[in-house]
């Protein structure tokens, strides 16, 4: 971008198309202007938008981990016009990208302690960003524990990624499809995420826990957070479905005083609890 025009994005190719479950696509960004490359940086957490260029922007977080240089990557769901568009590019074709916007998840503030990521369906990419930063400091932290949530197996998304997880012993990945989403010869667990974190029943004591999902997801798993005795200061969520602008300009982010596009998206429960619950 430059110092005249905010919202101009920056041009992008697309490196590399995943076909990640129905509808839903990663696409691996790669920077046209190799001096807007070198200056680029961002940080887990943020989130930018992603153009079609006669269609419009859409906001979606930054899927990939800032340890992993000269790339971002987002994961969308076709899902509107401008999502459309995004789904018929090809490997090669140009769109845009304007951001990084937000605040971060604060890991720095974790060092020494357990993770628990909690997700649900097309909600992972978020969370992705910051596992991936958080394994390339395995260091840093004590036990990182996963657990993924789709309503069926061809709902899962990152399969690959699962599976490497999986196969890693300072990682313990636990995956879920809802009742009727298993296959023959699934051997992961079948049931909706909150019930099957609380079986589960993470120790709570020095513990971050991360969640981002679908809204009923989210409001049927903090309890269960708080129940297994979580402090809300320590529960982690981003509002990824009030990003907009991401400026804080167009006035469509806001829940009570705060601005989710410039405050956000990154919130512990114990702020969302000092808001309105508009979220």
């Amino acid at each position: 971008m430059t110092d005249t025009n905010i919202y101009l994005p920056h041009l992008m190719r697309i490196a590399k198309i995943t076909e990640e479950a129905p509808a839903v696509k990663t696409f691996r960004l790669e920077f046209l202007d190799a001096a807007a490359a070198e200056a680029f940086s961002f940080e887990t957490g943020q989130f930018g938008l992603y153009s079609a260029f006669g269609e419009g922007e859409s906001t979606f977080c930054i899927a990939s981990s800032p340890t992993r240089k000269g790339y971002i990557e987002c994961t969308f769901r076709e899902a509107g016009r401008v999502t459309a568009s995004l789904a018929d590019k090809e490997e090669g074709d140009v769109v845009g990208f304007r951001g990084p916007y937000g605040n971060r998840f604060p890991i720095e503030q974790w060092k020494g302690k357990n993770l628990v990521f909690v997700a649900g369906g097309i909600a992972l990419p978020p969370l992705r960003s910051v596992i991936w930063n958080c394994l390339d400091l395995r260091d840093w932290f004590k036990d990182i524990t996963i657990v993924y949530g789709a309503r069926s197996v061809n709902d899962l998304v990152y399969k690959d990624e699962l599976k490497e997880w999986e196969a890693r012993p300072d990682v313990n990945l636990v995956v879920t499809v809802d009742p009727g989403g298993e296959v023959p010869g699934w051997t992961g667990k079948v049931g909706f995420v909150p019930p099957v974190v609380e079986a589960l029943n993470p120790a709570p004591d020095n513990t971050v826990a991360l969640v981002c999902g679908p809204p009923i997801m989210i409001k049927l798993t903090l309890p269960v957070l708080a129940k297994l005795g979580f402090p809300p200061e320590s529960i982690f969520t981003t509002l990824e479905n009030r990003m907009k602008c991401g400026l804080g300009k167009c006035g469509r982010c806001n829940t009570g005083s705060s601005y989710v596009c410039k405050d956000g998206p990154v919130y512990t429960l114990a702020q969302l609890n000092s808001l309105p619950a508009e979220y």
